[in-house]
C-alpha cells in the first residue's frame, strides 16, 4: 500500500457522491483533505516550489481551515466537482486574469503533483470529454455505434434523417443554461424530423443519431479493475428526464463487452468512468457515451452495489509501482 499521506478531494461544497467517498475512506482511517478551487483565498492556500533539485518537484503545501498538506505527500487525487472562482466582485478584464491565474497557478499545480494516483487526472477527463473523439474510440475497439452525424451542413442533414428514419438529437456537451427569467433548462435526447430543422443549424455542429429500437439502458460504472453494470427500465428516450420511472436491475456483461469497456477507458488514460449503452429488442448491446466522472451515488443507493467502497480502494492504493 501506499504511504500513509492523503487523499486530496477536489470537489464543490455539496457534493454527496463525494461523501459516500469520503465516509468509506474514513472508516478505513485514510487521512483526507477536501477543498474546492473555488475557496482560493483565506480558504485555501497554496504554495508549489520548481527547480530546487534534487527535491521533487513540485514541492509546497496546500492548506485549508481544517488541514495542511505537502503537494508532494498527496497519495490521490480524486477529481471530483470542482468549481472555479469567478470573482464577481472585480470588474470584467481583471476577473478574467483572476480566473486564469488560479486555472493555471492551482490548477496547474494540482496538475502537476509528483505522487499522486489521480481518478481521474483532469487534463484526460477533458480529453474524453470530447464526443467525437469517443465515438472514434469506441468503434476502434469493436463496440456497437449507432450511425451517427456530426454536422452544420443542413442537405447533409436532411439527408441522414431520410436515410435512418427516426433520428434523435443530442447536444455535444452539457452547458449551465437560464432563461431570461432564471429559470434553469437542459437539454435531452429529443426525436428530430426533417421539417424541424433548418438553415439555423449552419451556426454550430450538431449530433445526430439514429434512434435505436431500445427495450432498457444500461449504466456501467468502470472502477479500476472493478465493472459495475445496471439494467434501467423505464418507457423513458432519455432516462435522465425522470429518474422517478426508473427501476434497476445489477447486471453482468458478456467478458468481450467488459474487455472493450475497459480498453475504451485505458486509451483515454482514465482510472474510472461511467458508460451509458442500451439493449436493443434482439438483445444486442449498443454502445452510447462515456462520462469520464459521471455521477453514480443514486446507483448504490437503490442497488446496493459497493460502488463508494470501489473508489476508496482505488484511492487508498494511490499509485502502483
Amino acid at each position: 500500500m501506499a504511504d500513509a499521506g492523503p487523499v486530496a478531494v477536489v470537489t464543490e461544497v455539496d457534493d454527496v457522491t463525494a461523501d459516500m467517498v469520503i465516509t468509506e475512506l474514513n472508516k478505513r482511517g485514510v487521512p483526507v483533505v477536501r477543498f474546492d478551487p473555488s475557496d482560493i483565498g483565506d480558504r485555501l492556500l497554496l504554495s508549489a516550489r520548481f527547480g530546487a533539485r534534487p527535491a521533487v518537484s513540485p514541492a509546497g503545501h496546500l492548506r485549508t481551515p481544517s488541514r495542511k498538506t505537502t503537494l508532494e505527500g498527496v497519495r490521490s487525487v480524486y477529481w471530483r466537482r470542482p468549481t472555479w472562482p469567478h470573482f464577481e466582485h472585480l470588474d470584467d478584464p481583471d476577473a478574467r486574469f483572476a480566473t486564469a491565474q488560479v486555472r493555471h497557478g492551482l490548477g496547474g499545480s494540482l496538475y502537476a503533483l509528483p505522487n499522486a494516483h489521480y481518478v481521474n487526472h483532469p487534463l484526460r477527463n477533458h480529453t474524453a470529454e470530447h464526443k467525437p473523439l469517443q465515438l472514434a474510440v469506441a468503434e476502434r475497439v469493436g463496440l456497437t455505434v449507432p450511425p451517427t452525424l456530426i454536422s452544420n451542413d443542413l442537405d447533409e442533414i436532411r439527408g441522414f434523417i431520410a436515410e435512418h428514419g427516426q433520428v434523435i438529437y443530442k447536444a455535444l456537451r452539457w452547458t449551465p443554461y437560464r432563461r431570461n427569467d432564471g429559470v434553469g433548462l437542459t437539454t435531452w435526447a429529443e426525436p428530430v424530423t426533417a421539417d424541424e430543422v433548418d438553415e439555423g443549424v449552419a451556426v454550430v455542429p450538431h449530433l445526430f443519431q439514429a434512434r435505436v429500437d431500445k427495450v432498457a439502458d444500461v449504466r456501467v460504472v468502470i472502477v479500476g479493475p472493478k465493472v459495475f453494470a445496471i439494467r434501467i427500465d423505464s418507457d423513458l428516450l432519455d432516462w435522465r428526464a425522470d429518474y422517478s420511472k426508473l427501476s434497476y436491475e445489477p447486471i453482468a456483461l458478456s467478458p468481450q463487452v467488459e474487455h472493450a469497456l475497459a480498453e475504451h477507458l485505458d486509451l483515454f488514460g482514465l482510472a474510472s468512468g461511467s458508460y451509458d449503452l442500451c439493449i436493443t429488442r434482439d438483445g444486442d448491446l449498443h454502445w452510447l457515451e462515456l462520462n469520464p466522472n459521471g455521477q453514480w451515488g443514486w446507483l448504490e443507493d437503490e442497488t446496493g452495489l459497493p460502488i463508494a467502497s470501489a473508489f476508496a480502494d482505488l484511492l487508498e492504493q494511490g499509485p502502483t509501482p
